[in-house]
C-alpha cells in the first residue's frame, strides 16, 4: 500500500505534554528516569522468574509475560518523546505515527487481557486446588497467552488499516505526546464514521470482556474463600491475590476515573493525556514494585539473583 496516495501529510507534529521551553529539561529527566526504572524493574522480574525453578509455575509465567508487555508498552511512547525533547523536534513520520498507534493499542489491550488471565489463574488455584495442575497445564497456559496476542493484533491491524485509508489534508498537529486514534481522527478530512464505530465496538468488546472476566473470577474466589472455616485460611487465600488486585484497581480505576469522564471527541484533552500517562507509563513502572514487595517468593528469587550477580562479579 502506498501511503502517499491517501494523504497530503508526510509527517505529524506531536505537541507533547508542554510547549514551554523551561519545562523540557524537567520532562526529559523525569521520563528518562521513569523509563529506566520501568525497563530495569520488569526485566529483573523476568530474570528472577527464569532463574528460579520454584517460580516455574503458571502464576509466574503470566507475570513474566505481563512484565515483558509492560516494557514494550512504555517503549511505544516514551523513547520517541525523549528523542523529540532532546532534538527539539516535534516531528514523527506518517508511517511511524501509524506504527506507534498500532503498538500502543496492541500492548495496552494485551495488558488488560493478561490481567484477566491472571485472575482466571487465581480462581483456578483457589476454587479448584486439587485440579490446578491439570486445568492449568503448559498447553492451556500457552493458549491463554497466545489467544489474546492474536485478538489484540487483529484489533490493532483493523484500526491501522482503516486509518491508512483516510486523508489528512493540511492539519498535522497532534495535541498529545504520542499518536493515538481519536486525535488522528480529528485531524482527518475524510469521513471517519466507520473508524469511530469500530473504536466504539472494539472499546466495548476488548475493554469490558477482560474486566467482566476479572469480576466473575473474584466473585467466585470470594464465595470460595468465605466458605473456609479458619481466619488464617481465608487470609492465606486472599493474600495470593493481593498484588493482582492492586494492579487491577490501578489499571481500571484510572480508566473509569478519567476516560469515562471525557467525551470521545475530546481525544486530546488533559484528562485523556493523564489517563494515557497513568496506563502507559506510571502503572508499568509500579508493577514490579507491587509484585516484588508483596510477594515473599519473588523477593527470595530477586535476592538469589542479586547474590549470583554479586558473587560472579567478585
Amino acid at each position: 500500500m502506498e501511503l502517499g496516495n491517501h494523504t497530503a501529510v508526510s509527517e505529524f507534529l506531536l505537541l507533547g505534554l508542554s510547549q514551554q521551553p523551561e519545562h523540557q529539561t524537567l520532562l526529559f529527566g523525569l521520563f528518562l528516569s521513569m523509563y529506566l526504572v520501568t525497563v530495569a524493574g520488569n526485566l529483573l522480574i523476568v530474570l528472577a522468574i527464569l532463574s528460579d525453578p520454584q517460580l516455574h509455575t503458571p502464576m509466574y509465567f503470566f507475570l513474566s509475560n505481563l512484565s515483558l508487555v509492560d516494557v514494550c508498552f512504555i517503549s511505544t511512547t516514551v523513547p520517541k518523546m525523549l528523542v523529540n525533547i532532546q532534538t527539539q523536534s516535534q516531528a514523527i513520520p506518517y508511517a511511524g505515527c501509524l506504527a506507534q498507534m498500532y503498538d500502543f493499542h496492541l500492548f495496552g489491550t494485551m495488558d488488560s487481557f493478561l490481567l484477566a488471565v491472571m485472575a482466571v489463574d487465581r480462581f483456578t488455584a483457589i476454587v479448584h486446588p486439587l485440579r490446578y495442575q491439570v486445568l492449568m497445564s503448559p498447553r492451556v497456559c500457552g493458549l491463554l497467552v497466545g489467544g489474546p496476542w492474536v485478538v489484540t493484533n487483529l484489533q490493532s491491524l483493523v484500526h491501522t488499516c482503516l486509518m491508512a485509508q483516510l486523508s489528512f489534508c493540511h492539519a498535522n498537529k497532534i495535541t498529545h505526546f504520542f499518536c493515538d486514534l481519536m486525535p488522528l481522527l480529528k485531524l482527518s478530512c475524510s469521513d471517519t464514521r466507520t473508524n469511530e464505530l469500530l473504536v466504539f465496538a472494539f472499546g466495548i468488546v476488548m475493554g469490558f470482556s477482560p474486566l467482566l472476566c476479572i469480576l466473575v473470577s473474584y466473585l467466585c474466589i470470594s464465595r470460595a474463600v468465605f466458605r473456609i472455616p479458619s481466619a488464617r485460611g481465608k487470609w492465606k487465600a486472599f493474600s495470593t491475590c493481593g498484588s493482582h488486585l492492586t494492579v487491577v484497581s490501578l489499571f481500571y480505576g484510572t480508566i473509569f476515573a478519567v476516560y469515562l469522564q471525557s467525551a470521545p471527541a475530546r481525544g486530546s484533552s488533559r484528562k485523556e493525556k493523564a489517563a494515557a500517562l497513568m496506563c502507559g507509563v506510571v502503572i508499568p513502572m509500579l508493577n514490579p514494585f507491587i509484585y516484588s514487595l508483596r510477594n515473599k517468593d519473588m523477593k527470595a528469587a530477586l535476592r538469589k539473583l542479586f547474590g549470583r550477580v554479586t558473587s560472579s562479579s567478585v
